[in-house]
């Protein structure tokens, strides 16, 4: 696909039409990736989308205890101050 290059203020960008953003869910934030002479654009993922649901969902049932403690026995927490 053909793109022009345009002048933004003092920079330079390209125009994507609302078909490809919708197509490829892009929003308001993207990745840049820079790979053997190529630009390639990616929508950035919101890896933890829906967790809040899911945390309530664990609470709701009892299922959000600690497997295991988060402080050892035989751990020294001096040698961290």
């Amino acid at each position: 696909m053909k793109v022009d290059v345009i002048k933004i203020g003092n920079s330079k960008g390209i125009r994507l039409s609302k078909t490809l953003l919708d197509k490829y869910n892009i929003k308001d934030t993207v990745d840049l990736i820079l790979e053997k002479s190529q630009i390639i654009i990616r929508p950035l993922a919101k890896p933890r989308k829906g967790w809040e649901q899911s945390f309530k969902e664990m609470s709701n049932n009892g299922d959000d205890r600690l497997l295991f403690d988060d402080v050892f026995e035989d751990e020294n927490l001096d040698e961290w101050k």
